[in-house]
This record gives C-alpha cells, structure tokens and sequence, in this order.
C-alpha cells in the first residue's frame, strides 16, 4: 500500500505501474447481488444449473460491468491518500472485456497511472486498470478510466 500525501502526488507515479491490488473473490452471491442491482439476469450470470450444462468450465461468469465495478473497491488496496477531501469518477476512455471471471474466481487490479492534470482544488487523474484473474492466461478487463480527487 503506497501512502501519498495529496492527491497531486499522484504526478511521480505518471507513465509507471503504481502497484496490484489483494486479491478479490467474486463469488456468485455478489454476482447475484449485482444481477439484482442492474436487472441483468442472463442465465449466464445467474442460472448455476443451467452454467454447469452448458457453459465451459461449468460456472456462470461475472458481468463484465460488475468486473469495471471492482476496480475502484481493489483500488483502495494499491494507494491511498492521506490529505483528500473527496474523489470522484469522471468517466472512461477505454473499456475493453478480454476475457471472463467465473463465479468463485479470484481477481487483482494491476494500475498504471497515464496522466495527472490540475483541476481547480485537485486533479484529474486518468489510469490504465487491467483486471486479472487468477490462473488465466489474459486479463478479464483493460480498462482507461478518468477519477477526480481533490485537497
């Protein structure tokens, strides 16, 4: 866990790999919770019967947007900043879903920071955030996402 100062501190990090989150289980139960916050209920996702008959490997899989959504909770285990008064998303760039998260995986966020601009009261960070699952050969989620943080 890197500990920064303010927001702005962010700028040494800039075109470097800042670290990898802990480790996530993404158990069918938060992909149940998730399908029920959306209204995504493809049996895909939430049919464990219908998984094992039919889809490889047996399981049902994470939504790809409940796999965006962890990047900002396996986020907080990579940096935090001690002088920040709020943080807020601003948007993506880039979303692209590689490859899938079965029910029971584990997953890591491995971030690089791209850009830190200023903004009045803080700054404008963009970031490269690859979503890895454990024992598979290429990420679940390479995604270029816009935050705001502010002194």
């Amino acid at each position: 866990m890197i500990e920064l100062e303010r927001p702005a501190d962010l700028a040494q990090y800039v075109g470097k790999e800042i670290g990898v989150s802990e480790w996530f289980t993404v158990d069918q139960a938060i992909i149940d919770k998730f399908a029920e916050a959306t209204g995504d209920h493809q049996w895909i996702h939430v049919d464990v019967a219908r998984a094992e008959r039919e889809m490889p490997g047996g399981k049902t899989i994470a939504h790809g947007y409940l796999t965006l959504s962890l990047v900002p909770r396996l986020g907080q285990t990579i940096y935090r900043v001690k002088r920040r008064s709020r943080g807020l998303n601003y948007g993506s760039n880039r979303i692209r879903f590689t490859g899938q998260v079965p029910a029971g995986s584990r997953i890591r966020l491995r971030q690089k920071i791209k850009s830190v601009e200023p903004v009045e009261g803080g700054v404008r960070i963009t970031s490269e955030n690859t979503v890895e699952v454990e024992g598979a050969s290429r990420p679940a989620l390479v995604a270029e996402t816009i935050s705001m943080q502010f002194d």
